[in-house]
């Protein structure tokens, strides 16, 4: 599948087939993070894939979103931000976050690639996906993935939001491009 083709048809699923992925697939998806920009090439992001059906319950009423337990498996986003941190002060975590938003969405195309589904949950009560999954306090749990293949016909998607809305030039608010008035007249100059 092509890249663009991929982001376009990218979407939150909530409702999963029976039908239990190759965890062989799931694998690769989160290989593709590996490829993510990385602060000092400092890699902080882990992944915990769950296929236990009693975890992904658990982890299911962590987030509160009942359709979690209907995947058949379960990819915990964790980073660990104490290298990046100890090389960039107080921006290491800003740092951190941005690399785990990076590697996450590689995994999440990826996941398109493969013809699964899934959707990005960031809302949970962290202690309780921690405790269940044994992560150490020192690391964050930075999303849950639930994935399978979805259930119902996919839909046609749209863009969320027009370009113009936000996309600015040179700087914020200002929505036109300044061309010079004569472009040959500057080149050689």
């Amino acid at each position: 599948m092509e890249l663009s083709k991929a982001i376009q048809n990218r979407r939150s699923v909530r409702k999963f087939s029976p039908k239990k992925p190759d965890w062989r697939n799931i694998i690769e998806c989160i290989d593709s993070s590996r490829y993510a920009p990385m602060a000092g090439n400092n890699y902080t992001v882990k992944f915990i894939l769950v296929d236990d059906e009693d975890k992904i319950k658990k982890i299911s009423g962590a987030c509160q979103q009942q359709f979690i337990s209907d995947a058949k498996f379960v990819a915990v986003v964790c980073s660990k931000p104490a290298r990046t941190t100890n090389l960039y002060e107080e921006k290491g975590e800003i740092y951190a976050r941005q690399q785990a938003g990076a590697a996450m969405e590689n995994f999440i195309l990826s996941i398109e690639e493969f013809g699964l589904a899934t959707c990005w949950v960031g809302s949970f009560i962290e202690e309780q996906i921690k405790r269940e999954l044994k992560i150490p306090a020192d690391v964050n749990v930075e999303a849950v993935f639930p994935i399978g293949y979805e259930s119902e016909k996919p839909r046609v998607r749209h863009a969320k939001i027009e370009l113009d809305r936000i996309l600015f030039f040179n700087k914020y608010g200002d929505k036109k491009m300044q061309h010079p008035r004569n472009t040959s007249e500057r080149l050689f100059k």
